[in-house]
């Protein structure tokens, strides 16, 4: 398939599928009888974060993790300073108490656990449990906090038929899915073809396309009214892929890059999370997102820089 052709194919699944998705996981959390935040945190960040999954074991498995790894820290960088940017120029965002608490200190805690790791040039297979056993102890927590809400969760707007919530859900997801691959293929198809560092691809152009079903999420969780929905799957979607997905890809085939490839990465991602950091009242401004923007464009920069050099 033309590369172009992916491109666009991509594109519209991923908006169709935002659209399902969003839907079904607000029902979800009627159904459940539990936030849409906590939702968006844990079954809609992993939903979404399935790309980058799928990218990170199959580059593994391959002797390439480099590709997995960059993807995963990309993502992250990609999800805060380019997703939520957009997301709070549309309007600002009011942070649920619980994210504040419980999401944004693990996510913030990531960058740093990683570049401590990687001070040795490797992250091994001790490293990946390791960062796989903190990925657990923050699930646990957040699964503890939603059977706390499930007594006196309050009614949201959505689809409320289980059995149309179940479709939604698996459609939506399916074409969410979809999306992350043909534009993660037509992407790497044109990015190889220009020469480009296998970090380099993972960490902007795979990055980018995988972020796709977070995007088309966030976005749309927006348009419909569901702050906590898109801020809960970038969030988590950043917590997975930190913790879970760079395990993962550890425990497969232990990745070595240089230290200074990483830290761009790691530092930007660190810096856009300080950057969205809600205010005392739990709200971030449409301002956040016009400097996560700038951010965004010199993290680009500093990477071509980084290759061109």
């Amino acid at each position: 398939m033309n590369d172009y052709l992916a491109l666009f194919l991509g594109v519209v699944c991923a908006g169709i599928g935002g659209e399902l998705f969003v839907r079904g996981a607000v029902g979800l959390a009627f159904w459940a009888r539990i936030s849409p935040g906590i939702i968006g945190a844990t079954v809609v960040a992993f939903a979404t974060s399935s790309p980058e999954l799928s990218v990170s074991i199959n580059a593994a498995l391959a002797g390439q993790p480099q590709i997995g790894l960059g993807d995963a820290l990309g993502s992250n960088v990609v999800n805060v300073a380019l997703i939520l940017a957009l997301a709070l120029l549309i309007s600002g965002i009011q942070s649920p108490r619980d994210s504040v608490k419980r999401d944004f200190p693990v996510a913030l805690l990531i960058p740093i656990i990683t570049g401590v790791l990687f001070l040795d040039g490797e992250l091994s297979r001790i490293d990946g449990l390791l960062m796989l056993g903190i990925f657990i102890a923050w699930l646990v927590a957040a699964v503890i906090e939603a059977r706390k809400q499930r007594s006196a969760a309050e009614e949201v707007l959505g689809e409320h038929r289980r059995w149309l919530v179940v479709v939604l859900c698996v459609t939506g997801l399916a074409l969410l899915v979809a999306a992350g691959n043909l534009i993660v293929a037509g992407a790497r198809g044109m990015a190889i073809s220009f020469g480009i560092d296998e970090f380099i691809i993972g960490a902007t152009i795979v990055a980018v396309g995988t972020s796709v079903p977070e995007l088309a999420t966030t976005v749309v969780a927006k348009l419909r009214g569901h702050d906590e929905v898109g801020l809960g799957a970038i969030l988590g979607s950043n917590i997975f892929n930190g913790l879970l997905i760079v395990a993962v890809a550890a425990m497969i085939h232990p990745i070595t890059v240089p230290w200074r490839e990483v830290a761009i990465a790691l530092v930007f991602g660190l810096v856009a999370l300080v950057f969205a950091y809600p205010t005392r009242k739990g709200f971030i401004g449409r301002r956040r997102g016009v400097l996560l923007l700038v951010l965004y464009a010199v993290y680009l920069a500093t990477l071509l820089q980084r290759q061109a050099a």
